[in-house]
């Protein structure tokens, strides 16, 4: 096996044990793949893996379009421009960082009538500014007007949460988005998504109920951190 090969095994058992240890049900695995060539991705995709994320616009677009003979579903997890909703909106099936009503009413005037509503999740601040999200007490009136889109469809929430080794601190934050997903269902939505978790606290987002969890370092190995967006997800 190719090393790519062997780290989606060892990612895969790893999100197992987790799902296991704690009475989840499995989380999806997203291959973050920003920074990675089409090549890399290729290799990912033949060891099984079908789903991945991109923050840098312009680099996935030309990844996509390169890569439009594979069935990959493609999602955007990066910080969302105003003028970059079309682009996002035409080839994408999933948008995880949506966090303002703007960015959403855009993403759904853009969406294709042929294709599919676009799967989108509200990101939701861990009170780094740098991170995006929306506080948790604007997050009623933006799922409200999000589910009112017609071409927009209201997964969950994401979040970014700051870095810890503190177990107990990961598991409180990712707590705390499940509630609020709770919250939202209680109230009527119907959201069934929460993209929570990177390399090096996975274990502690499936205990606390992620369904997607955002993996690219412990599948590709480490970045160039001086590239603009990498503040974005693992």
């Amino acid at each position: 096996m190719t090393n790519i090969e062997q780290n989606l095994s060892a990612v895969r058992a790893r999100i197992e044990r987790a799902t296991h240890a704690h009475g989840r049900n499995s989380a999806s695995l997203l291959a973050v793949s920003k920074g990675m060539p089409e090549s890399v991705i290729r290799r990912a995709f033949a060891a099984g893996q079908l789903e991945f994320g991109e923050s840098y616009l312009q680099e996935a677009t030309a990844k996509i379009f390169a890569m439009r003979d594979l069935p990959i579903t493609w999602h955007f997890i990066g910080p969302i421009q105003s003028n970059k909703t079309a682009l996002i909106a035409e080839n994408f099936s999933w948008v995880h960082s949506v966090d303002r009503q703007k960015i959403a009413e855009r993403l759904s005037a853009a969406r294709p009538e042929n294709l599919p509503p676009l799967n989108v999740c509200i990101q939701i601040s861990s009170g780094e500014a740098s991170k995006g999200g929306i506080a948790p007490s604007e997050l009623m009136a933006l799922a409200a007007a999000i589910v009112a889109l017609p071409r927009l469809k209201l997964r969950g929430l994401m979040t970014i949460p700051a870095p810890t080794n503190d177990v107990q601190k990961q598991r409180e934050t990712f707590r705390s988005i499940r509630l609020l997903l709770e919250a939202l269902n209680q109230a009527g939505f119907d959201l069934d998504t929460l993209s929570m978790g990177m390399s090096d606290d996975l274990d502690s987002a499936i205990a606390e109920g992620a369904t997607i969890v955002r993996i690219g370092t412990a599948i590709f190995g480490p970045r160039d951190q001086g590239k603009p967006g990498n503040i974005v997800s693992d």
